[in-house]
C-alpha cells in the first residue's frame, strides 16, 4: 500500500469547486432530515483549526444539532494534553445535555473521535470521519512526514497502529475518496463489524469538509437513532451519488 500518486495530490487543487458546488447546493441540503438537537463535535485534520470546520458546522447547526468546535486551535497532532483535553470536552457535554455526544473528525480529527468512542462507550452515540487514515500502512499518505515533525510522534509503532485498527464500540462510518490525494483510500475502511461501514463520494481530501455529498452523508448518519441505527444504503437514485464498500 502506497502514498497516493502526484496526478491525485495535484487534483487536491479542486477544493475551490466542491466548496462552490456547496453553496450550489444548499437548496437541496435544506431538505435532509433535520437533527434532534443532540450536541456533536468537529475536530479538524492535520494542521487545520476550527475555521476549517466552521461550514460543515453551520450546515449541522441548520439542521438543527447542537455543534462544538474542538477548540485547541491548530490540529498538530496528540500533543501532551490534547487528548486530555478532547476527553474532559466528552464528558462535560455529555453530563451538560444528559446524552452522548456525536463525534465528526477530518483527516487526523477522526482519530481523535475514533479514540475518545473506544475510552467512553457510553458518552457516545456515533462516530463519522471524513478521510481518515486508521488502518494500512502509516505511511500511505503524503502527510505522514509533515505529522511527524509537527507533533514530535513517530509514525508506525505496531501496538499503536494495532489500537487505532480497532473499531469503536458504537455505530462508526467512514466518509472517504478512492481519489483522496493525501491519505490512500484503502487507509480509511473499517474491518467487518455489526456497526461499522465505509461510503465512498468523490472529493478530493482537502475538500471533504466542504463537498455537498459529503454533507448528505453525515446529515443522514447523524439522523439514525442510536437504538435503532441502521447502515446506509446506496439505492436508487444514491447509487449515482455513493458507493457502499463492505467492510473488510
Amino acid at each position: 500500500m502506497t502514498a497516493p500518486n502526484a496526478l491525485l495530490l495535484m487534483l487536491e487543487a479542486r477544493a475551490p469547486w466542491e466548496f462552490a458546488s456547496l453553496l450550489a447546493s444548499i437548496p437541496w441540503l435544506r431538505r435532509l432530515p433535520r437533527g434532534d438537537g443532540h450536541p456533536v463535535i468537529v475536530f479538524p485534520g492535520l494542521g487545520a483549526n476550527d475555521l476549517s470546520t466552521r461550514p460543515l458546522r453551520s450546515f449541522l447547526e441548520a439542521l438543527g444539532y447542537e455543534t462544538h468546535p474542538w477548540g485547541q486551535g491548530f490540529n498538530f497532532g496528540p500533543r501532551h494534553g490534547v487528548l486530555e483535553q478532547c476527553t474532559a470536552d466528552v464528558k462535560r457535554l455529555f453530563k451538560h445535555h444528559a446524552q452522548p455526544v456525536s463525534l465528526v473528525g477530518w483527516s487526523l480529527g477522526g482519530i481523535y473521535a475514533r479514540e475518545l468512542a473506544k475510552e467512553l462507550p457510553d458518552h457516545v452515540r456515533s462516530v463519522v470521519t471524513l478521510g481518515t487514515p486508521f488502518t494500512g500502512h502509516p505511511r500511505a499518505t503524503n502527510a505522514w512526514r509533515f505529522f511527524e515533525f509537527v507533533s514530535g510522534h513517530k509514525v508506525g509503532d505496531p501496538a499503536m497502529m494495532a489500537q487505532i485498527r480497532r473499531a469503536p464500540p458504537v455505530p462508526t462510518t467512514s466518509i472517504y475518496s478512492r481519489s483522496d490525494g493525501i491519505v490512500s483510500w484503502r487507509c480509511s475502511l473499517n474491518e467487518a463489524g455489526p456497526l461499522c461501514e465505509n461510503i465512498e463520494v468523490p472529493a478530493s481530501h482537502i475538500g471533504l469538509g466542504l463537498n455537498p455529498l459529503a454533507f448528505y452523508v453525515l446529515a443522514d448518519r447523524l439522523a439514525q437513532h442510536p437504538e435503532d441505527w441502521q447502515p446506509f444504503e446506496a439505492e436508487g437514485l444514491r447509487k449515482w451519488f455513493f458507493k457502499v464498500e463492505s467492510p473488510r
